[in-house]
């Protein structure tokens, strides 16, 4: 059956979320570009150290929430569930322009908006295993993911033009200064996307009795046979954290997450920061600048290829007979070798910035690829109504491995120079996803759906 006799209104639904992962990260995302004002005497004062614990706190509640989250959206759903995440996060993200400078201020702030933030991808991930079938979900989750890169690279833009527009004693109508402009602007956004999400968004069930999609589409969303018992039961019974962690397949995706996630919280929060430091000697601040935005909006521009194309290559596999697990393991596997290159980027930044910004942006797009293929393997195992649950305990453990790496990040930063600090940093990310991908393959090495819930 062609695509367009089966219908494609489950598309704009990943595109809804596309959007809703932009402006998490777009939000997310403005402190790596203020971090170099928080820390400059004309602006905070803070050390990297300080900066580091600001990141770690963020991270840390965001990390504790999605424990909460996850299993909330699995209660109440993911309309509902996504929209009341999205209004915390928006407005706690404008709350930090108003807390002043101090340290303690900004991490309260940031400790309501990561629990805001914590939302985002149980939600997305559950409503993806709702309106796509197995082999389409790492393509669809691709898509919504490469929103992480579309928001970085909005603020590699955005952001340092708001300081230079409102820099000194300039102020925007006279009240705000560029750093407090930049959490307002992203926050506002938020509430935009909220009048699209509520007219375009229900469940498949619903939009069918609409007319607003096929029964062919209906019966593509629905067409794996692993799934249909689950489908029509889910109603009746309950999920819980206890229960979900007595299942290895719980464990390897936690694991997935731990190992891998602090990797793009790093390249999120220091790579702004790396730029200057690596090639900035010598030049003006606006030169400076110039180079940070550049260098940004080219790793999470490649970034996107490596979300959309990583979802991809297990759909190839699967259109050829295999099944979903060994087609998912098998193209992270692939994926996971590609890091190995961010071993040579301190070599690399020795001929120049195009050099080593070519290896970083290698090591991002896998990172994407990588990204989209894990978060697929909980619809793989799991039944829908427990995907949300699920997803929220590993983006748990992904922010708790992010908490570390900020901290080491911040520690490192601030001890050591910059060759020997981002060429540990970078060590470290070159191995962290075949390690991730051994232990899980460890844990699961085949194929075996909870059927038991």
């Amino acid at each position: 059956m062609t695509e367009t006799k089966i219908g494609k209104y489950r598309w704009v639904i990943a595109t809804l979320l596309l959007f809703s992962t932009t402006i998490n990260y777009m939000d997310r995302n403005v402190i790596g570009f203020l971090k170099d004002y928080f820390c400059s005497p004309e602006g905070f004062g803070w050390t990297p150290q300080q900066f580091s614990y600001l990141t770690s706190i963020f991270t840390l509640f965001y990390a504790g929430f999605t424990l909460i989250a996850g299993w909330i959206i699995d209660k109440v759903g993911s309309k509902v569930g996504l929209a009341a995440s999205l209004i915390v996060w928006s407005a706690t993200g404008i709350l930090s322009a108003f807390v002043g400078k101090t340290l303690i201020g900004q991490c309260i702030a940031r400790s309501l908006f990561g629990a805001g933030e914590a939302g985002n991808f149980p939600a997305s991930i559950k409503t993806v295993a709702e309106w796509f079938p197995k082999k389409e979900r790492a393509l669809a989750t691709g898509v919504f993911n490469s929103g992480s890169n579309i928001g970085a690279m909005i603020c590699a833009i955005f952001v340092p033009w708001a300081l230079l527009t409102w820099t000194g004693d300039s102020k925007f109508l006279g009240l705000f200064h560029g750093w407090q402009m930049a959490f307002i602007l992203t926050g506002i956004v938020g509430f935009l996307w909220l009048a699209f999400w509520a007219i375009y968004y229900a469940s498949p069930k619903k939009m069918l009795e609409k007319g607003k999609i096929t029964q062919a589409e209906y019966d593509y969303i629905h067409s794996d046979k692993d799934e249909v018992v689950n489908v029509n039961a889910e109603a009746d019974s309950k999920v819980s954290w206890g229960k979900m962690l007595t299942y290895k397949q719980t464990w390897a995706f936690v694991l997935g997450k731990f190992m891998t996630d602090g990797i793009w919280w790093f390249l999120l929060f220091w790579l702004p920061t790396y730029v200057r430091q690596q090639f900035g000697a010598g030049l003006s601040a606006e030169e400076v600048a110039t180079r940070v935005m550049v260098s940004n909006f080219v790793v999470f521009g490649i970034a996107i290829i490596g979300s959309v194309f990583g979802g991809s290559i297990p759909m190839s596999f699967m259109n050829r007979g295999w099944q979903a697990y060994r087609a998912r393991m098998t193209a992270m596997l692939i994926i996971a070798c590609a890091p190995l290159l961010l071993l040579t980027t301190q070599t690399m930044a020795g001929f120049g910035i195009v050099s080593a910004i070519v290896i970083i942006s290698i090591g991002g797009a896998a990172h994407q690829a990588w990204s989209a293929n894990l978060f697929t393997t909980v619809s793989d195992m799991f039944p829908k109504k427990a995907v949300g649950t699920v997803t929220g305990i590993g983006a748990a453990a992904g922010g708790l491995g992010g908490v570390l790496v900020q901290l080491l990040a911040g520690y490192l930063d601030g001890t050591f120079s910059t060759n020997t600090a981002y060429g540990v940093m970078f060590g470290v990310c070159a191995f962290s996803y075949l390690i991730a991908w051994a232990m899980m393959k460890a844990l699961v090495p085949r194929h075996k759906p909870i059927t038991d819930l």
